[in-house]
């Protein structure tokens, strides 16, 4: 189920650059495929500027362009270490597309034709996340098309049987739900998950055009799996360009009978009036900004005060305003609760606390669990059933 491409959205997106048709306009951006030599490329330019980046279809890694424009033509530069030689590429415009040359640093010429990209409407039965980069992020449409998945492991988990599957150039890992729920179900959820791991994928390329050191790697483990609600976490470490590695736990969670993925608001609601569900959304008009506005309001002013008088009372030798006895950590300062992550457990829901990297080994606890009596008091948007 869902092997391929064709069989085939957070809070991770970690480096996962999903544009909208309107931001990719704005920006100028265009993409072109053709060939380099004999060679097929996809080619994603700033027109305007210059800027942009490449990948042969073979490899589907990023080679990133920088360049200026002279009269009508581009003249571009490869790569970004600007004290060693470098290709260039110099292109003329043509129609709906551009043609010239790629040098090399020691003077090799191959020519260049690229056309501007037509895309075939997906094809029914396309995951939805793939429909999305179809639309919104052609380039990194093209990137996916022809990787297969590896089939890994069968596992047992909690009454439910999960098949395993990795891309093997990235390494980015998920699982297939393939028993225990209805086939409506099983479709739905394994859309989402299979979503999730394409979703992974691109993270890893993206990060890969940052300058400097990069490390991008991935793990994932189901946490809870019930006929409501399903638990998984995705542990990434990365350094896309910075100082410094990073570590996080990204967990998400779906609702079984619809597949979608379950914002904290959905289930623990503690402000006034009806529950709300907060979409991520793009913020290109006054309602949206609006809702934006509201639901920042409501973590910050309502949700996190609230958070952490209850685990407080729950917790009063973990959750204070002082570093003696967390090494360093203050889980007491409302900031850290504003925008938690979470997922199901058999007592509650687990709470994982936001910090900057420089105190990364705070978001590891171990007691930050609100019970299910209590959030049964302040029930979200839709009716779960408790695990």
């Amino acid at each position: 189920m869902f092997k391929g491409l064709c069989r085939l959205t957070g809070v991770f997106v970690l480096v996962c650059s999903i544009f909208s048709t309107e931001l990719w306009a704005d920006n100028l951006m265009r993409v072109y495929t053709g060939t380099l030599g004999k060679t097929p490329i996809v080619l994603e330019v700033n027109p305007s500027s210059g800027d942009g980046r490449y990948f042969y279809q073979k490899y589907r890694q990023d080679l990133m362009l920088s360049g200026t424009k002279e009269g009508e033509e581009l003249v571009l530069d490869e790569g970004e270490d600007e004290d060693e030689p470098r290709p260039s590429i110099r292109l003329r415009p043509k129609a709906e597309g551009w043609s010239g040359e790629w040098t090399s640093p020691k003077g090799k010429v191959l020519r260049i034709e690229l056309q501007l990209a037509r895309l075939v409407p997906v094809p029914d039965g396309t995951l939805p996340f793939l429909a999305q980069l179809h639309d919104k992020s052609p380039y990194e449409y093209l990137r996916l098309q022809g990787m297969k998945l590896k089939q890994g492991k069968t596992q047992d988990f909690m009454g439910y049987t999960l098949q395993w599957w990795s891309e093997p150039q990235s390494g980015m890992s998920l699982f297939e739900v393939v028993s225990g729920y209805s086939a409506g179900e099983l479709q739905r959820i394994n859309q989402q998950l299979m979503g999730r791991l394409w979703q992974q994928v691109v993270s890893f390329h993206d990060c890969l055009t940052q300058p400097g050191m990069y490390v991008y790697s991935q793990k994932a483990d189901p946490l809870w799996m019930s006929p409501s609600v399903i638990s998984v976490n995705v542990t990434a470490e990365y350094n896309c360009g910075g100082s410094y590695s990073d570590e996080r736990d990204m967990p998400f969670n779906l609702d079984t009978k619809t597949g979608k993925t379950l914002a904290l608001e959905d289930v623990l609601w503690i402000g006034q009036g009806e529950p709300q569900h907060f979409e991520l959304i793009q913020l290109d008009d006054k309602a949206s900004y609006d809702a934006d506005l509201a639901y920042s309001e409501y973590r910050t002013k309502e949700l996190a005060p609230w958070l952490v008088g209850q685990l407080r009372t729950l917790y009063p030798e973990e959750v204070t305003t002082t570093t003696d006895r967390n090494d360093g950590c203050v889980y007491g300062d409302e900031h850290s609760w504003i925008f938690p992550s979470w997922y199901f457990t058999d007592q509650g829901i687990k709470l994982l606390p936001h910090f900057a990297h420089n105190q990364a080994m705070c978001r590891n606890v171990e007691w930050s669990v609100l019970p299910y009596n209590v959030i049964k008091q302040h029930p979200g948007h839709i009716a779960l059933k408790s695990p």
